[in-house]
């Protein structure tokens, strides 16, 4: 039973509750689009632009969000036909609220600034929601019920995992919890530098330099591996092939279009899965873990 439908109304009624918990919910996002501009580099500039896209989905998912809890809200209850005005004008609610809230006293300057920019903030949320909607059908939309459905015919299912540049290394270690001596995503990182390291013969050749095609130099190379151990860079599949030989286990990714990926054949025992998704995250390529259907797990259990 969801908490917030079932809650009193109280004094101030369902709409000033819903708009009060939904200013809530934009300020715990706005902490999380924070810890993410952390984990990027400011010199990084093609992984900065992702970010902003990554953070444009995240605003426009909530604000999608909070446009239909209006919706249900209003349809749900007839008496709130009186704030069909409110309703109809999603963008201008928080600041009608701000006024009402100040109009007996004097507005001072770094309020209006704040309402300004509220303002302006709002007419772009309403902008890229719009957009995301349009996307419904698209790639991602696509992408999702295609994996969802081969995932469903192994009685699995995605578990997300945080896109902050860790999310290769953080879904092993999810798949990994269960294991006596389970590793930390830093423990993972260090030790995938160290193997490409003393086995630069093995992934050298694969990495070129993006500006001149050329392969990568010694020193490319060990600066490669730093980033590894001492970054967010983002994994792949050399740095899978690496933690297939460090843990001695296969590692399968899934994919829409392809079969299943394995690296690390050649070890025996239960194949660590991870998700590959080109198109969940506006900052690329994505890993996620599995877990046991939800329904599935139910039923076992009873």
């Amino acid at each position: 039973m969801e908490g917030s439908e079932d809650e009193e109304p109280g004094p101030e009624g369902p709409l000033p509750q819903l708009l009060k918990r939904q200013r809530k919910e934009k300020r715990e996002l706005q902490a999380k689009i924070q810890g993410m501009k952390n984990a990027v580099p400011k010199n990084d500039k093609k992984r900065r632009k992702q970010l902003a896209d990554e953070v444009a989905k995240l605003e426009a998912e909530l604000e999608q969000k909070h446009k239909e809890e209006l919706k249900q809200l209003k349809e749900a209850s007839p008496e709130q036909n009186k704030t069909d005005s409110i309703v109809d004008g999603v963008a201008n609610i928080e600041l009608e609220g701000v006024v009402q809230q100040i109009q007996h006293h004097r507005i001072s300057k770094a309020q209006k600034r704040r309402e300004k920019k509220a303002a302006l903030e709002k007419e772009r949320e309403e902008r890229i929601a719009e957009a995301e909607i349009q996307n419904l059908t698209g790639a991602r939309h696509l992408e999702s019920q295609k994996l969802a459905c081969l995932l469903a015919a192994r009685h699995l299912e995605i578990k997300q995992i945080p896109s902050d540049g860790h999310c290769m290394y953080r879904a092993i270690e999810d798949q990994l919890k269960d294991h006596q001596n389970s590793w930390t995503v830093a423990t993972l990182r260090n030790q995938t530098a160290k193997y490409m390291q003393s086995h630069c013969d093995d992934f050298l050749p694969f990495l070129t330099n993006p500006n001149t095609g050329d392969m990568y130099s010694r020193e490319e190379f060990e600066k490669y591996c730093d980033d590894i151990a001492n970054t967010a860079a983002w994994g792949g599949q050399l740095e899978l092939r690496a933690l297939s030989h460090i843990l001695q286990t296969p590692i399968e990714v899934v994919q829409m279009d392809s079969p299943p990926i394995v690296v690390g054949e050649e070890y025996s025992g239960k194949p660590i899965t991870l998700v590959y998704m080109r198109h969940a995250y506006g900052l690329g390529e994505h890993y996620n873990s599995v877990k046991v259907l939800t329904d599935t797990a139910t039923e076992n259990s009873s």
